[in-house]
């Protein structure tokens, strides 16, 4: 076997390449496990935004200093550290939330929401957000509301925000 082909595939372990393999194992852990944390989503309640089956990474560390903002995309620690949901921020902590004939209306006021890409004919009586908590609702109202996963979540539950 050629000398250049068997060091290339089978390097000779020296101090460096140990070293090398070790910090790639670290930031690797470091990275991928509590700074950008791979996801795949499923379902479609994101779409037209985010896609079924579609890659992305959780920024984890996007809300440590600030709280999650009125339409932003946040992912939810959903059953435990395995399932996470991909959601929007669409009212905040003591703000009422309803939906008339499908439009948003926030304490009282229709709430213009460009990401909304499909027509949609809920209707949801007025909620006043708890303490602690937002209201979060995906993208995609052309769902029934009944199979639609939504609603208040508590602002710890947050695990961060998608990458792109």
């Amino acid at each position: 076997m050629n000398q250049r082909i068997k060091g290339f595939f089978f390097p000779s372990l020296t101090p460096r390449f140990l070293i090398r393999v070790i910090l790639v194992g670290v930031l690797s852990y470091l990275v991928f496990g509590h700074i950008l944390t791979p996801f795949l989503i499923r379902g479609t309640s994101m779409e037209p935004t985010y896609r079924d089956g579609g890659f992305n990474f959780c920024v984890k560390v996007r809300y440590l200093f600030s709280e999650p903002k009125r339409c932003d995309v946040v992912a939810i620690r959903f059953a435990g550290n395995q399932r996470m949901l991909l959601k929007r921020v669409v009212a905040l902590e003591g703000e009422e939330v309803e939906f008339r004939k499908g439009k948003l209306f926030i304490n009282g006021k229709p709430f213009d929401e460009p990401y909304v890409q499909y027509p949609c004919d809920w209707n949801l009586p007025p909620r006043r957000v708890e303490k602690g908590c937002l209201y979060v609702i995906g993208d995609n109202r052309s769902m029934p509301i009944e199979e639609h996963l939504f609603g208040q979540t508590r602002i710890e539950r947050i695990v961060g925000s998608p990458l792109w």
